[in-house]
């Protein structure tokens, strides 16, 4: 009993032994753990404090560097408002001078004006007229005096540019004619075919005319049969379809049956045949330029004037020549040559579609180049060589030069009985409806106009004015190849009889 109750007291001494050493090691973590916050605590305040004080001085540094930086632009503004009034002391001292200066000048301006009243009152004393007299006499003999010096001014500048302009012309015009001297080759207008016999007549008639009517449905063209022995004649307007009517004829002819069936079968492979050989035309004038070749509708086009005629001269042949021609006008121009190649060979590629358009040939075929794309200086040289169209570079120039070249050579082209009376009689009418002219008088085919002026009413300088005028109305008024020179002759003759 006593020994249990012995270690019931001694467990609880141990008990509480151990409960006041964990009591104590608490209080001891307890008092590190508070040392420690505190420890941290002062070291934030420390930082907290040193940041600041840090901010504190930037911020004292930025308000003063604001101080210094307001105190020099109120330096600047006063040294400107100084400058400022300065100039205006100065501009009122100046204001002041001009015053003092225009009145100054007000003062010499009015003693000359009495001056001068008093010498003219003395000069219109000593010469008897008055000052708008002597005035107006004075202006009538400066105006005859520079009205003759200006004529003869003139008619000296236009002789020299005339004389100058001619021969550097001729010289330029005789090198291409002799570059380019290609023969020329006639081609016949009428499609008449000629038959082996009388009896052929009557198979391309047909069983009741059917033959020809399938012919000319076929074709187009009208075939004209008549009393004339061994030929047929094929009409159209159209020399494309003339021409394939013409080889399919022929082979018909040679072939001997003709037949409705046969008729469209030949005419097929006729028009096929024909289209190539338009398009190699084409082809093989733009590579015998030695020029890019255009797409193929340009070549097919220009290809068509194979088959077309001026005034008996074939169109495409017409237009390789002015392609060459501009080609060696421009080289001693000192333009391009390919594009003025190139102008010269489709200047006239209106031709071939005009009848489907209305206008002139060079305004249809300037507007189906712009359509197909053709560079614009090329536009420009085919719509303005008949100048129809404002020139907007030399191409047009060239073209129409060449043009006129190609087509006044002799022999170039025929021209009909009718169509050269008429241009002879515009010219002696024309020359004949200016003022001052007695008589005219069409000479050398109608390349110059020789007129009789009134020696009474045109004098020397109004004869050279006569002669300008006329020139210009023939370019306006009417159409011709080449050139035509005006001759204006003036003559006086005074005639007494000695008794």
């Amino acid at each position: 009993m006593m020994f249990a109750l012995a270690g019931l007291v001694t467990g609880l001494l141990g008990c509480f032994m151990a409960y006041l050493f964990w009591r104590s090691s608490l209080l001891e973590k307890g008092r590190s753990i508070i040392a420690a916050a505190e420890a941290e605590s002062r070291t934030r305040s420390e930082s907290i404090l040193e940041e600041a004080r840090a901010a504190a001085r930037a911020i004292e540094k930025q308000t003063l560097e604001s101080e210094r930086e307001v105190s020099r632009r109120a330096a600047q503004v006063e040294a400107r408002e100084s400058a400022c009034r300065e100039q205006s002391q100065n501009i009122r001292k100046q204001q002041d001078e001009l015053e003092s200066l225009r009145e100054s000048l007000e003062k010499q301006q009015s003693e000359a004006d009495g001056l001068r009243e008093r010498y003219s009152k003395q000069l219109e004393k000593l010469a008897g007229l008055s000052c708008e007299e002597a005035r107006e006499s004075l202006l009538a003999e400066a105006r005859s005096r520079s009205e003759t010096e200006a004529r003869n001014l003139e008619h000296r500048i236009v002789e020299e540019a005339k004389l100058n302009a001619e021969n550097q012309a001729r010289k330029i015009i005789a090198v291409a004619i002799h570059r380019y001297s290609g023969e020329y080759t006639f081609d016949s207008t009428t499609a008449t075919l000629s038959l082996p016999n009388e009896e052929i007549k009557g198979r391309i008639i047909g069983r009741e005319g059917r033959n020809i009517r399938a012919f000319e449905m076929a074709t187009g063209i009208t075939v004209l049969i008549d009393d004339t022995p061994n030929a047929v004649v094929l009409s159209g307007f159209d020399p494309v379809r003339r021409e394939i009517a013409k080889v399919a004829m022929q082979r018909l002819i040679a072939d001997g049956r003709i037949h409705p069936t046969r008729i469209e079968e030949v005419v097929e492979k006729s028009r096929e045949e024909i289209e190539q050989v338009i398009t190699h035309s084409g082809y093989e004038a733009q590579t015998k330029l030695l020029i890019p070749v255009f797409n193929q509708e340009i070549t097919h086009i220009l290809g068509k004037l194979k088959f077309r005629l001026s005034y008996s001269q074939n169109i495409l042949d017409h237009s390789i020549e002015v392609a060459q021609i501009c080609g060696i006008l421009a080289a001693e121009l000192g333009c391009d040559v390919k594009i003025a190649k190139q102008c010269g060979l489709l200047h006239d590629i209106g031709k071939a579609i005009n009848h489907e358009k209305e206008g002139g040939h060079a305004i249809v075929g300037a507007d189906f180049l712009k359509q197909q794309g053709v560079a614009p200086e090329i536009v420009n040289g085919v719509a303005s060589h008949h100048f129809e169209v404002e020139p907007e570079g030399p191409y047009g120039i060239l073209v129409s030069a060449a043009d006129a070249i190609s087509a006044a050579r002799p022999g170039a082209r025929s021209e009909t009985l009718s169509t050269y009376l008429n241009r002879i009689e515009a010219l002696e009418k024309l020359a004949d409806s200016m003022p001052g002219i007695r008589k005219s008088f069409a000479v050398h085919a109608g390349r110059e106009i020789r007129v009789l002026a009134n020696a009474d009413e045109v004098d020397d300088d109004a004869a050279r004015k006569l002669a300008r005028n006329l020139a210009r109305a023939i370019e306006e008024q009417i159409q011709y190849p080449g050139q035509i020179r005006v001759t204006v002759i003036r003559e006086t003759r005074c005639v007494e009889f000695a008794k």
